[in-house]
């Protein structure tokens, strides 16, 4: 999710990200189209980039029984055999006919009007280069493996499919509305670091999470962070960090339920929250539902 950045993709200003950081965002846009969008460029990527591509699949895939929720975990499978960096377009195959989506190239982090955009046309933006060797562990920006991994999957279950689309659409109002900052934080708090609450248990959903190697253990197990009920005013309140793991992760009973909060017009939404002063990551209000660890 990102933040305002120049209309035109030669005036030289990279895309900023709402949360705290301190790294700069990377990535080649001089052969980018006006949305922002490129070619994959498969070719170009070398046999060392496709193993570090596999051997981080493989790395995440093994820890996602009893972490990661099942309708993810079921749906994986369609991305196909990890011996190489996948092929959008033969993902798109699969994907199309599956929830009406597609998945498109972009350089790296792009403007939140150019990310609404795509989501409302069903297209979701994959970074197309990979980390470096020395970031296996941990990188702050989406990479390939991380969009492909973390976030593809779910795009072909058709309740999620239809609230990224629907969260597209209401991107694009919040831009006129000036509330992208708010938007910002349902996105982060739900399709990159959600966490569902399922008859087996915390299950964790955001492709944050699930393309982390020590989030995703920390999200579900650990005692330490807080884990809140889903409610759209108090998430759009919550701050954030990009580079730590995070303080607090909200807990939704099902998919229904994030479709279902972004039906409503938000424009007095946007009001209510303004309104009301905002929550430092960590924070648990009074009265608040928290989920334990078992």
């Amino acid at each position: 999710m990102n933040a305002a950045a120049p209309k035109g993709i030669n005036q030289g200003v990279a895309p900023v990200t709402y949360g705290q950081g301190d790294r700069p965002p990377r990535g080649d846009y001089a052969s980018a189209a006006g949305d922002y969008t490129c070619a994959q460029r498969w070719s170009a990527y070398t046999p060392e980039q496709h193993d570090l591509y596999r051997r981080l699949h493989e790395r995440q895939s093994a820890q996602l029984p009893g972490l990661a929720c099942d309708e993810f975990i079921d749906a994986l499978q369609h991305l196909g055999a990890a011996e190489t960096i996948p092929r959008f377009e033969h993902i798109n195959t699969k994907l199309h006919p599956a929830t009406g989506w597609q998945i498109v190239a972009v350089p790296g982090l792009i403007p939140e009007e150019a990310f609404f955009a795509l989501l409302a046309e069903r297209k979701f933006p994959v970074t197309e280069w990979l980390r470096k060797p020395e970031e296996f562990d941990y990188v702050v920006e989406p990479d390939v493996f991380h969009d492909l991994f973390g976030h593809v999957p779910l795009l072909f279950n058709p309740v999620f499919a239809d609230y990224m689309q629907a969260y597209g659409a209401g991107g694009m109002k919040a831009s006129r509305l000036d509330a992208c900052e708010l938007l910002a934080r349902l996105y982060w708090y739900t399709v990159e670091f959600g966490l569902i609450d399922t008859p087996k248990g915390l299950r964790a959903y955001g492709a944050g999470i699930l393309s982390s190697a020590g989030e995703l253990r920390h999200s579900v197990r650990s005692t330490e962070p807080r884990r809140v009920a889903f409610d759209l005013k108090r998430l759009m309140r919550s701050r954030y960090k990009i580079d730590s793991y995070q303080a607090t992760y909200f807990v939704i009973d099902a998919f229904e339920q994030l479709f279902d909060a972004t039906a409503p017009d938000f424009t007095p939404v946007y009001a209510e929250v303004r309104a009301l002063p905002e929550i430092d990551a960590g924070m648990v209000l009074s009265g608040e539902r928290e989920f334990a660890v078992g």
